[in-house]
């Protein structure tokens, strides 16, 4: 499966922009100042260490040209492309000065997408099959939630609300102050726009049942074991109205299939984006 995708540079630059401004501190690049010639050039490829999603590849173009307009970049894949250890991703011609100093920012970016974009595919095919889908949380880097959502659709997966402003999330704090499932989510109908979801996160079957009278567009079954949740599933579809099914809580590679196999719609997974490895990429001289 290949999705290949490309996010706005209007998103990526500011994150880039303000990376470079984190390293290049108050007098730039020390090191490259004093070894490397003014003017020299540096031709070089971004290699992959491991088998991987790429995700960010914009990164990488975005850093370089940050540092040096002139520089001249070859894509060797779009975000959403397998790749094989070793691999190359980018291949690059710029001034030597403005690649060393841009190098580290690249690599960091270039690195932590792929690794998002890399581990949500796992979880993507350990459920192929079963009609559920993967989505991303809120749990993300700060400052990096767009590139990061990004980097779960290059894997496959969905991406659930971006922020608080996108839709209603009614969870269990916000049940216990208005009093119960049921006042919660007749207060957020009282206030919703047409176009705004109400979803309820339900940490029991009881719940769940006093959810279901409200008619909700969305359950959130947090927590739920595995026999919980198909309880939970038939409940909904026997039920008059039938709302999309999410499952929540103690997601992982080992116990997602079977999360999956219970019927449910959707399957949120906080590890896509706040416990990712960094992909293992190199810069390599040409």
């Amino acid at each position: 499966m290949t999705l290949t995708r490309r996010l706005p540079d209007l998103l990526i630059e500011p994150v880039v922009r303000m990376a470079l401004a984190e390293d290049l501190g108050r007098a730039g690049d020390l090191t490259g100042q004093a070894c490397i010639p003014e003017g020299a050039r540096m031709r070089a490829v971004f290699a992959a260490r491991r088998p991987g999603v790429l995700g960010g590849v914009d990164c990488v173009r975005l850093a370089l040209l940050a540092l040096d307009p002139a520089a001249t970049i070859e894509l060797k894949a779009r975000d959403g492309a397998a790749f094989e250890a070793g691999a190359a991703l980018v291949e690059a011609e710029a001034d030597a000065r403005a690649f060393l100093a841009a190098e580290r920012t690249a690599l960091n970016l270039l690195g932590r997408l792929c690794g998002v974009a890399t581990l949500t595919r796992a979880y993507v095919g350990a459920v192929e099959g079963t009609g559920a889908r993967i989505a991303d949380t809120r749990k993300t880097t700060p400052g990096l939630r767009a590139l990061e959502k990004h980097a779960v659709a290059c894997g496959g997966g969905v991406n659930h609300r971006f922020g608080l402003d996108d839709a209603i999330l009614i969870k269990d704090n916000h049940v216990a102050v208005c009093g119960g499932v049921g006042p919660a989510i007749r207060r957020a109908r009282a206030a919703a726009g047409h176009l705004v979801k109400i979803e309820i996160e339900v940490d029991g079957l009881d719940q769940l049942d006093e959810a279901l009278v409200e008619r909700p567009d969305v359950v959130m079954l947090d927590n739920f074991s595995v026999g919980m949740l198909r309880e939970a599933v038939a409940r909904v579809k026997a039920s008059s109205f039938a709302p999309r099914i999410e499952a929540s809580g103690g997601v992982s590679l080992d116990t997602v299939r079977a999360m999956a196999e219970t019927g449910v719609d959707v399957i949120s997974v906080g590890a896509l984006t706040h416990s990712a490895p960094s992909l293992d990429i190199g810069l390599d001289a040409l």
